[in-house]
């Protein structure tokens, strides 16, 4: 009987530690497992499985519980006290974090630990049907992306030996869209126990984070040769007598203009989420439930940003002015093609091209920042332009809550947005051509 025992034991440990020395492997190949970056590629995971846990809830709360007339109150209230608190905090994040460079490792580890708390909080809320819901949604919010600055801060510390920022964020986002993906479906089924289990998954998720965040190298919290990264509005506010330190605008137009395409892809995929939830709740796809469509929206987007992201990590740094220009004018060309036949197919194909140039875009900037940036100051420049990018994703939201549930008129708004960036983008390239190609920053 014992050794029954023992063979069914065997049996059924060796699929999960056979899984987990995959994972390993993957995570840590190509020396990410000397250098650290396997480390922050495992907690990227955890953060974004346990993001998808506490949207799943929320979502079922604010939005699938009750009509869509009071949904979209629901949901305009949710962005009055999150959101729009969050586009005020959202330039304070960066700058604060950039004060404390020391402890990267415990900024990360606090994010973490206040999601695991506050997704409790929230669990009594949904329980109750209490206000705190909101305040404790804006929390999770803020710590969501204070995570994310810390985290493009963080990765340039951690690139192994010959491997490129582009290489290492993409294995960095694909990680956090492979955990979604598996998380998702998961979160859907603790949501059939009950409303709060899935914000106890989340809490279980963010409290193993917290202990994983301490396991990054030290030389994550230190700032050796670090600067900050100022804006020009900023720096104009220097005294004189202080040197001036290279500043996002000071580097050539090609990283401000890229900084300005990823920003207008950010609205249109805000935009995106939150218009077409509505208008595909009121108005499904042809022949498929409001949940159904939704779903497939989704799928092609995660698909689509996965694409992205296994397109940019290919051809890795490549001409990265020409790959935003070409995949803004491609979401463009969708987003006018759909509003024009609007469709079950051509929402579907416009919701995988947004997803998909928006991660490669977001690559290509990378690339641009380590081409352009100076290494003293390009930790801070990332966390600059990530809480940019942010504030973006948040404006696209707001927009999309309040549009008119029309399929043409609101995906010609998302075309909009799209076309102020690609005219960005093409302007930087042409004046990065006029300039040589590759202005540099001066360190002084």
């Amino acid at each position: 009987m014992g050794g029954a025992a023992r063979s069914v034991g065997r049996a059924l440990h060796s699929p999960v530690t056979g899984a987990a020395r995959g994972i390993r492997r993957a995570t840590h190949a190509h020396g990410a497992g000397e250098s650290g970056l396997g480390k922050l590629i495992e907690l990227h995971a955890v953060n974004g499985a346990g993001d998808v846990m506490i949207t799943v809830a929320l979502a079922s709360t604010v939005f699938f519980s009750v009509p869509t007339d009071e949904a979209r109150g629901r949901v305009a209230l949710y962005l009055a006290i999150t959101m729009a608190p969050f586009t005020v905090l959202a330039p304070v994040v960066g700058p604060l974090l950039d004060r404390i460079p020391h402890g990267r490792r415990a900024a990360m580890a606090a994010a973490m630990l206040a999601r695991a708390l506050l997704a409790l909080l929230i669990s009594g809320a949904v329980a109750t049907g209490s206000m705190e819901l909101y305040p404790a949604a804006l929390g999770v919010l803020v710590a969501s992306k204070a995570y994310g600055v810390v985290r493009s801060a963080v990765v340039p510390r951690l690139l192994p030996p010959l491997f490129s920022l582009v290489k290492a964020n993409s294995r960095v986002t694909l990680a956090g869209l492979l955990a979604t993906g598996v998380a998702a479906p998961i979160a859907a089924g603790l949501h059939r126990l009950g409303d709060p289990w899935p914000l106890y998954g989340a809490f279980v998720i963010f409290v193993a984070g917290t202990v994983l965040s301490f396991s990054l190298p030290p030389k994550v919290d230190s700032a050796r040769g670090e600067a900050v990264a100022l804006l020009a509005a900023e720096e104009r506010r220097l005294p004189r007598t202080k040197v001036k330190r290279p500043g996002l605008r000071e580097v050539g137009p090609a990283v401000t203009h890229a900084l300005g395409a990823n920003a207008a892809l950010r609205c249109l995929s805000g935009f995106l989420i939150f218009f077409l939830a509505f208008l595909l709740r009121e108005h499904p796809l042809s022949g498929q439930s409001a949940v159904v469509s939704l779903g497939l929206v989704g799928v092609a987007a995660g698909t689509g940003n996965a694409l992205g992201t296994a397109v940019g990590a290919w051809l890795r740094s490549r001409a990265p002015e020409i790959i935003i220009v070409t995949v803004v004018a491609a979401a463009l060309g969708m987003a006018i093609v759909a509003a024009a036949f609007f469709g079950a197919v051509l929402v579907t194909c416009l919701a995988a091209v947004a997803g998909f140039a928006q991660a490669l875009a977001k690559l290509a900037l990378d690339a641009l920042i380590q081409r352009d940036v100076p290494e003293l100051v390009r930790s801070s420049a990332f966390a600059r332009s990530e809480t940019l990018l942010q504030m973006a994703w948040v404006f696209g939201g707001a927009v999309g809550i309040v549009m008119p549930l029309n399929g043409t008129v609101g995906l010609l708004a998302g075309a909009a947005f799209v076309a102020v960036g690609w005219l960005s983008t093409l302007r930087g390239l042409i004046a990065s051509a006029r300039y040589g190609g590759r202005p540099r920053a001066r360190v002084a």
